[in-house]
């Protein structure tokens, strides 16, 4: 497994009917968390606050994922629902056929910033 040093190396990585909503998602997530540094955790780009990853994401072989700390998939667990998304404790996927809306990705970002910062 190749080991990911920045989120440009992990978009271009990635398969490429995927990479258009990586981009995005990363723009969407700079956007909500702008004094957070990008980084690369557990071989995901991710975003970090302090000491805490609060939000990274994924492409898969069928699927990509947003990953958040678990209040805030909780605190909107309503408008993933609606969004018609599927989500876990942690995590929503998603793929170019259903993306994630960018109003939720910024609710989740803000969502996980406020749980990381007492």
């Amino acid at each position: 497994m190749t080991t990911i040093v920045d989120h440009d190396a992990y978009i271009a990585a990635a398969p490429v009917p995927f990479q258009p909503l990586l981009r995005r998602l990363r723009q969407t997530l700079a956007r909500a968390l702008p004094e957070a540094e990008e980084v690369v955790a557990y071989n995901m780009p991710g975003f970090r606050i302090g000491g805490s990853v609060v939000a990274s994401y994924a492409a898969f072989s069928k699927q990509c994922g947003l990953y958040v700390l678990p209040g805030a998939i909780s605190e909107h667990a309503e408008d993933i629902a609606a969004a018609g998304l599927r989500a876990t404790k942690t995590g929503i996927t998603f793929s170019p056929r259903r993306p994630i809306p960018d109003a939720l990705i910024e609710s989740l970002a803000r969502a996980a910033r406020a749980d990381a910062t007492p």
